[in-house]
C-alpha cells in the first residue's frame, strides 16, 4: 500500500470514530432527556396527590368542626364565647338556637301558667288566661275522687293531674285521695274573705288562676280524714309531683313571701321545668318568679328532666303597650306572663 492509500484509509477510520462518538453522545442525552421527563413527571403526581390529601384533611377538619359547633349551646346567645355543650347519645345533633321576635300585647302579661297572684298581685280575669272543665267530667275516676260536681281546673292541669294520680295508685295502690277545692269566681273568694275563711280578698286569690287546687285524705274504712299531709304512702304524690308540673303553693318556711300561712294541701300548676327547678333549690313561686327575672335569653337558667334541657329567662314588658319578646326561630318554646311586669320564655333545646 503506498502512501497515499494510507493516508486515505486513515481520514475514513478517523471520520468513522467522529461519527461514532456524535451518536453515542446523541444516545447520552435522549437517555439524560428520558430520565428528566421521568423525575418530573414523578413530582408532578406527588405534588398532587399531596394537595389532595392536604384538601381531604382540610375537609375532614371543616367537617369536624362543624359537628362540634352544632353540638354547642351557647346559653341561647348568638355570638360570642360557649358556655355549655348538650351530648347526643345518638347521630343526630342539637342545634343551636336562632332568635327572632314575636309581639305580645299587655294583656298577655296577664296570662299564662308563670302568673303571680297573692296579696299584691291582682288577677285579671282575662278570658283566655284558662280553659276551664268541669273535673267531675274529666276525672280519671279509677284513680283519685273529687268532692263535688261543680270543681273546676284549667283543662291542662287535669291532663297532668290525670297522670300524676294514675302513677300514684300504681305504685302505691291507693285511690284515697281526693280533690276537695279548685277554681273560685271574685264572687266566692269575697264571700270566703267576708265570712273569715281568708284572708285574700276576691281578685287576689292564688285560685282564680284555675291552676290551684286542694287535696284531702278519705280512706273508704272512714279510719282518718283530712287535708292532704305527705307522709306514708301519700309521701309519693309529693315527691313526684314536680315530675308532673305541680309544685306546693305555700310552702313550710315561706309565710312572710308568699302572704299565707304555710298549707301541705295546696299545689299549683307551673309546668315541669319550672316545678324541677322551684323544688330542686327550695323556693316558693315568688321567689322563683323573682329569680327569673335576673335572666335574660342571653343568660338563662338551665334545667335539665329526663335528659330533656330547659332554658328559661325573662323579657321585660314595655310601659307603652305591645312588647317585642325574644323567642327562639327553631326550637319549641312557651311565653307566659308573669301577672307583673314582663313574660318569661321557657325553651326545649332537644
Amino acid at each position: 500500500m503506498n502512501n497515499g492509500d494510507k493516508r486515505r484509509s486513515r481520514r475514513r477510520q478517523q471520520v468513522s470514530r467522529s461519527y461514532r462518538v456524535r451518536y453515542d453522545r446523541l444516545v447520552a442525552a435522549v437517555l439524560v432527556l428520558i430520565v428528566l421527563i421521568v423525575i418530573i413527571t414523578t413530582c408532578i403526581m406527588s405534588c398532587s396527590k399531596d394537595d389532595k390529601k392536604s384538601s381531604d384533611t382540610s375537609q375532614q377538619t371543616t367537617n369536624s368542626e362543624n359537628l362540634t359547633k352544632n353540638t354547642i349551646v351557647d346559653d341561647l346567645r348568638t355570638s360570642g364565647e360557649t358556655r355549655a355543650i348538650i351530648g347526643s347519645t345518638d347521630t343526630e345533633t342539637t342545634t343551636v338556637p336562632q332568635f327572632t321576635t314575636e309581639m305580645h300585647s299587655a294583656r298577655d302579661i296577664h296570662r299564662g301558667d308563670l302568673i303571680l297572684v297573692n296579696e299584691l298581685h291582682e288577677y285579671s280575669f282575662e278570658s283566655e288566661d284558662s280553659e276551664l272543665l268541669t273535673l267531675y267530667d274529666h276525672i280519671a275516676k279509677d284513680y283519685y275522687n273529687v268532692s263535688d260536681y261543680v270543681i273546676k281546673l284549667d283543662s291542662q292541669v287535669i291532663d297532668q293531674l290525670n297522670s300524676l294520680m294514675e302513677a300514684f295508685y300504681s305504685e302505691t295502690g291507693c285511690d284515697y285521695l281526693w280533690v276537695i277545692g279548685g277554681y273560685r269566681t271574685l264572687e266566692e273568694q269575697n264571700d270566703r274573705y267576708n265570712n273569715g275563711q281568708s284572708r285574700f280578698q276576691g281578685g287576689y286569690s292564688d285560685y282564680h288562676t284555675g291552676r290551684s287546687f286542694d287535696l284531702g285524705i278519705f280512706p273508704k274504712d272512714g279510719t282518718s280524714s283530712g287535708y292532704y299531709t305527705p307522709t306514708g304512702d301519700y309521701a309519693w304524690f309529693d315527691e313526684h309531683a314536680a315530675e308532673y308540673g305541680f309544685i306546693v303553693r305555700f310552702p313550710d318556711g315561706k309565710d312572710g313571701t308568699t302572704g299565707e300561712s304555710a298549707r301541705t294541701q295546696t299545689y299549683r300548676y307551673v309546668g315541669v321545668p319550672h316545678a324541677v327547678y322551684i323544688k330542686q333549690n327550695g323556693l316558693c313561686l315568688e321567689e322563683y318568679i323573682s329569680e327569673v327575672k335576673t335572666h335574660s335569653y342571653d343568660d338563662p337558667i338551665e334545667v335539665t328532666v329526663d335528659g330533656k334541657v330547659y332554658s328559661v329567662y325573662y323579657v321585660a314588658g314595655s310601659e307603652s303597650g305591645d312588647t317585642e319578646v325574644t323567642v327562639p326561630a327553631n326550637k319549641t318554646y312557651t311565653v307566659s306572663g308573669n301577672n307583673s311586669d314582663g313574660f318569661i320564655v321557657t325553651v326545649e333545646l332537644n
